[in-house]
């Protein structure tokens, strides 16, 4: 009898070799005229498969673009129609079993390829794991560039461009008063309360949700499920977006776990999609609510509509809100935290200009945004620093191309690497130190300084269309913490100081490792204040 193991490794080389095979020689006399961009050296059948990193993936392709670029100084092909203007390459190549992986390290190649060419690389790579096993297709920002995409950005945008962003902001202001509160109370248990704030903030403005103060269910279920999103989503995390033929394997195949991982998945994913649209359709059939993004797109369904594609674009929309913006809210205000501890003196001017501009009776508001522009400084220095999505999510191109004499073909997975643009030493000097001055200039933003949100958003035709709404609700929560908190490091029962590990949680969204610190009130007067809030709430 044939061993089973024996015939899954037999019969996935011989599907391997024919894959590699036919994409190594399909677009041969192309290859021939242009050379491929510059990458690690690649293995027969493989290619780069062994070389992609599993942990902090960023700063490997970084240390490739920095090596390779020394090697393009002394050795050049004949074809290459530029020099490089520093000892990097911002373009890097990587074979993955014959597929195509380019990686755009600097914001020139981002600019040229993802801005200027966004016709040919506005797609977004298919993952086969989250897509069609885990059931994430929903989300539109995981969509294929066509008219589905299009439609539900084009809602996305008419609900959430700048001017209309503002209807939202008594929402933003609530619950991040409801998360002072929180703090006074339990300051260690921070990272919780920030996932609680994030909740009611995406839950209410998505579905017109109100969420109980502790352990609310569409809490939980948002933590859950995008988790398990951002696991399924880390480029080569998973055999079966490689080979996507392995979809086909049963869960009871040896070395097929990712069936069964994508079965559990799948079923957080359709109850994340699914339930609160419920629940704001119900609100919406009684008449309550009346400011949410499901509201409104509810209330616009005439009878010309097509009622079921209308509603399915709204579900797309309002899931791929609830799933994306709680956790990056989290991750950029547990890097605020961090980075206090590391620079208090920005803390420390911080107060000083609210103290100046706000005084001590009330908490900042949004209309004081274009008189704190240090408090805005944080908020960029903050996106800078530690990078939310230090790789933006994968573009597609769908056409084959040449830039600066390297061949793309079409089919290329385009991984831009936000983190290294963002720590680029041309555009910010001592990248690795968090320094809100480096955007300011005679007590004004800077304006020549390059806006991290040109990377931390993505690029071209995908850039998040919730930008406008992700930036006011950190730029509030930073600025109200900033009036009313003193952030220090903790210190132990010996009295001695507890430094952060600086390690980092690895996912499409990173976070910082679980850190200890002391966040106290100010003063007796920032109590006062905080505890007022309540009675407007």
């Amino acid at each position: 009898m044939l061993d089973p193991n024996l015939v899954l490794s037999s019969t996935v080389f011989t599907l391997i070799a024919v894959l590699y095979l036919r994409q190594r020689f399909s677009k041969r006399g192309t290859e021939y005229t242009w050379p491929l961009p510059p990458g690690p050296k690649r293995l027969p059948l493989i290619g780069n498969l062994l070389d992609m990193p599993k942990h902090l993936e960023w700063v490997t392709f970084r240390k490739w673009a920095r090596d390779l670029g020394k090697t393009l100084a002394v050795c050049r092909h004949p074809l290459l129609t530029t020099v490089p203007s520093s000892l990097d390459s911002d373009i890097i190549y990587l074979d993955l079993l014959g597929n195509h992986v380019v990686i755009l390290d600097s914001f020139e190649a981002a600019n040229d390829l993802l801005e200027k060419r966004s016709s040919r690389y506005s797609s977004r790579t298919q993952f086969t794991m989250a897509n069609e096993l885990v059931g994430w297709d929903f989300n539109f920002g995981f969509k294929a560039y066509g008219e589905d995409w299009r439609q539900c950005r084009k809602l996305f945008h008419h609900e959430f461009h700048p001017v209309a962003s503002r209807r939202f902001q008594p929402r933003e202001i609530k619950a991040t008063n409801q998360f002072l509160r929180a703090l006074l109370e339990t300051p260690e248990d921070y990272v919780e309360h920030l996932r609680h704030m994030a909740g009611a903030i995406t839950l209410g403005i998505a579905y017109g949700l109100d969420i109980k103060p502790h352990d609310d269910p569409y809490v939980k279920l948002s933590e859950q499920g995008v988790h398990a999103l951002l696991t399924a989503t880390i480029p080569g995390a998973f055999l079966v977006d490689t080979l996507p033929f392995l979809k086909y394997v049963p869960s009871w195949f040896p070395g097929a776990g990712f069936q069964k991982k994508a079965k559990e998945w799948r079923e957080l994913a359709t109850i994340m999609r699914d339930m609160p649209f419920q629940a704001a359709k119900q609100a919406f059939t009684e008449g309550s609510d009346g400011t949410s993004f499901t509201y409104s797109r509810l209330a616009k369904i005439n009878s010309e509509s097509d009622v079921e594609l209308e509603e399915k674009y709204i579900k797309s929309v309002a899931g791929t809100m609830y799933a994306a913006g709680a956790d990056s809210t989290v991750s950029a205000l547990a890097f605020f935290i961090l980075a206090m501890l590391h620079n208090p003196s920005a803390l420390a001017k911080g107060q000083e200009e609210i103290d100046r501009v706000v005084g001590n009776g009330r908490l900042p508001d949004f209309g004081d945004e274009e008189s704190l522009p240090y408090i805005s400084a944080i908020v960029k220095e903050v996106l800078r620093w530690d990078s939310v999505t230090p790789i933006a999510i994968p573009h597609l191109s769908t056409t084959d191309d040449v830039y600066k004499g390297y061949f793309i073909p079409a089919g290329t997975m385009i991984i831009p690497n936000a983190w290294s643009m963002l720590h680029n030493e041309n555009h910010y000097p001592d990248p690795f130190a968090f320094n809100p001055d480096r955007f300011m200039k005679d007590g004004k933003l800077d304006k020549s300084v390059k806006d991290p949100a040109a990377a931390a958003f993505g690029f071209g035709r995908r850039i998040c269309p919730g930008r406008y709404m992700a930036f006011q609700s950190v730029w509030i929560a930073i600025a109200s913490m900033v009036a009313t908190l003193d952030i220090k490091k903790a210190v132990d029962e010996r009295g001695n100081t507890i430094e952060p590990s600086g390690e980092h949680v690895s996912t499409l969204v990173c976070m910082p490792a679980p850190f200890k610190c002391s966040i106290k009130a100010r003063s007796a007067s920032a109590v006062a204040l905080i505890q007022s809030t309540e009675k407007d709430q």
